[in-house]
């Protein structure tokens, strides 16, 4: 049978869903393997190092480093405040003082007869990591983190911006190419998820933001407003970091276009479900999708690791990613094995598609992603 890769997307209505929790350095893992979480629950914990600042103490009080710790009137690791009086000299007799006092809260680290100079360190920033969804614990990494499992829906996008959250799906259109404005936001829209159509505005996202809405879905936006939204323009790096105070998460791309039937219909049947969102994206190696993630109660058949995506085959329902037909949904019907030249004089492998609607269209196989059904 004709075989050949693609990227993927994945399109699920139920599936198995296995997303690993790790920490940044290694901590305390707070869950057990078995363990039932919530996508809310602290699952591990950590602390990084706080901030350094190094002063020159011999400098101010103008004395030689080696005399740095008869200076000193407080012990190193020994907790201090801002404004602290740490180390201290005599001159003239004793009738003057010389002080050296801590820039911040947090401990002295070192002092060193070498240099002079004293090591202040700030207290240390907590790390959580939190379930992300809600599900079992199916493996755990001693020290550094968990994996988590359940079954649900799984919806994949082009491109989001904005971290993680979770919420509850709340649908703000009636049909997947309306357009999601600001009159298109009525009620409380805090801790949602709100489900667009098609294009949504800068205006209704912002609006959804100070409504306290977690997340908006949609099938597009204004590359414009992108840039207005983030106040630069937005490279080809990874994305997720965002602090816009929610995550925004498009379907389908940037410009007027509208959301697919079927991504539409599966946010639908969840109306007011929980959902486990997250904006990051990055379209290089190792490429990251935007996700919306819905725990089911009902358990998904085993994945056959043999049957992941990535070879497309005849059948195989799939997206065009490219002009002229950018959006559109079909099922691979020809895989011809022979090159076929383009209007740019390149030759292609190409592949013969029915789309939704009927029609058939030969395009390059580079131009659609795989839909996993």
């Amino acid at each position: 049978m004709a075989h050949s890769y693609t990227p993927g997307l994945r399109v699920a209505r139920l599936t198995r869903i296995t997303r690993e929790r790790r920490l940044p350095l290694t901590g305390e893992v707070m869950v057990q393997l078995g363990d039932r979480v919530t996508a809310t629950q602290v699952v591990a914990r950590t602390e990084l190092p706080g901030n350094v600042h190094p002063v020159n103490c011999c400098g101010q009080l103008g004395i030689l480093p080696a005399d740095i710790d008869t200076a000193l009137v407080i012990k190193p690791d020994q907790p201090i405040e801002k404004g602290q009086i740490v180390a201290q000299s005599k001159s003239f007799f004793g009738l003057f003082k010389s002080y050296c006092i801590s820039p911040v809260d947090g401990t002295l680290e070192s002092a060193s007869p070498v240099t002079g100079q004293l090591i202040f360190r700030e207290p240390p920033i907590p790390v959580e990591v939190t379930a992300y969804i809600d599900g079992q614990v199916t493996n755990v990494h001693e020290n550094e983190g968990v994996d988590i499992e359940t079954s649900g829906a799984i919806i994949q996008g082009i491109f989001g911006v904005g971290g993680e959250r979770y919420g509850r799906i709340r649908m703000m259109a009636s049909e997947p190419d309306a357009i999601l404005d600001e009159a298109a936001l009525t009620g409380d829209l805090s801790g949602c998820v709100l489900i667009g159509g098609g294009r949504v505005t800068l205006g209704a996202f912002r609006k959804a933001i100070e409504g306290g809405a977690v997340a908006v879905v949609a099938a597009g936006f204004r590359n414009i407003d992108l840039k207005r939204l983030l106040g630069y323009e937005q490279g080809v790096a990874i994305t997720g970091q965002e602090d816009i105070g929610s995550t925004l998460i498009l379907t389908e791309g940037f410009g007027e276009i509208g959301m697919a039937r079927r991504t539409f219909d599966m946010l639908a049947e969840n109306d007011g479900r929980g959902a486990s969102v997250s904006g990051a994206t990055q379209i290089r190696a190792g490429v990251i999708r935007p996700e919306v993630i819905i725990p089911s109660e009902q358990e998904a058949p085993p994945i056959d690791a043999e049957a992941e995506v990535g070879g497309l085959e005849i059948g195989d329902q799939v997206r065009v990613i490219r002009q002229p037909h950018f959006g559109h949904l079909g099922r691979v019907a020809a895989l011809p094995a022979e090159l076929q030249g383009l209007e740019t004089g390149a030759h292609v492998r190409v592949l013969e598609l029915k789309l939704d609607g009927g029609e058939r269209i030969v395009l390059p196989r580079a131009n659609v992603e795989i839909i996993e059904e």
